[in-house]
């Protein structure tokens, strides 16, 4: 499969590219140069310029940032077909996290300069783009009342559940990784782990979860859907 034509896919599988079709996509991959880093390698460091999309082809990413304290927050883990940047893309200010490489990674990457003068021959793009970036203010939005209304079992469980797509059953994530994810403590998370454990959910290992009932989970995670609307 071509570079092209690879990271097409990935455009199409994306919430914010997906609904502009593949003829798009495949124009906006051609776009696209490539990249590898190595383990422990900084792609960018927060407060860089937004310059580029990435889509990861092989290897894994992970999002952190810092405390005043020096302490690292993960904020999110990033593996093989995952795209990122999309915010930074369209609006060229600078990052607000570090991304640095866990192990060895090949990326795509779109440039900012070639998205926007590629928008401004086809303005009907442009427009589709803000209707799709207004859904995603509205997930966003749902995801931060999941922090404010949803208990710790659902926020967590849902967590699990993302991840899982991405990873499989066995996630390599800390409890404290969880906690930055879900708004809450190592403990809290630990506690809630702890009680899925004994209920034959899951296994716990040094920095890494076994899911071992994930219909339990799902419904876990399916709590209180219902009674949840955007705005």
């Amino acid at each position: 499969m071509s570079k092209g034509a690879d990271f097409g896919v990935l455009l199409r599988l994306n919430p914010l590219f997906a609904d502009l079709g593949p003829e798009i996509a495949a124009t906006l991959a051609a776009m696209s140069t490539t990249r590898s880093l190595r383990a422990g390698d900084v792609l960018f460091r927060e407060h860089d310029p937004g310059d580029a999309l990435y889509g990861i082809r092989r290897g894994e990413v992970r999002i952190e940032t810092g405390t005043a304290s020096g302490k690292r927050i993960v904020l999110n883990t990033l593996g093989s077909g995952d795209v990122f940047g999309e915010i930074a893309l369209l609006d060229g200010r600078p990052r607000t996290a570090d991304a640095v490489a866990v192990e060895p990674t090949d990326l795509f990457v779109l440039r900012r300069a070639d998205l926007l003068a590629y928008l401004g021959r086809e303005p009907g793009i442009a427009i589709k783009l803000i209707e799709l970036l207004c859904a995603r203010v509205r997930y966003i939005a749902g995801q931060m009342n999941e922090m404010t209304v949803l208990p710790l079992s659902t926020r967590l469980a849902r967590r699990l559940t993302v991840l899982a797509a991405d990873f499989g059953s066995e996630i390599q994530i800390s409890q404290e990784q969880l906690g930055a994810y879900v708004g809450s403590t190592r403990e809290s998370v630990n506690r809630q782990l702890q009680a899925w454990r004994r209920a034959g959910h899951l296994d716990l290992r040094r920095g890494r979860i076994m899911l071992r009932d994930k219909a339990a989970l799902s419904r876990e995670a399916a709590l209180l859907d219902e009674d949840e609307e955007g705005w």
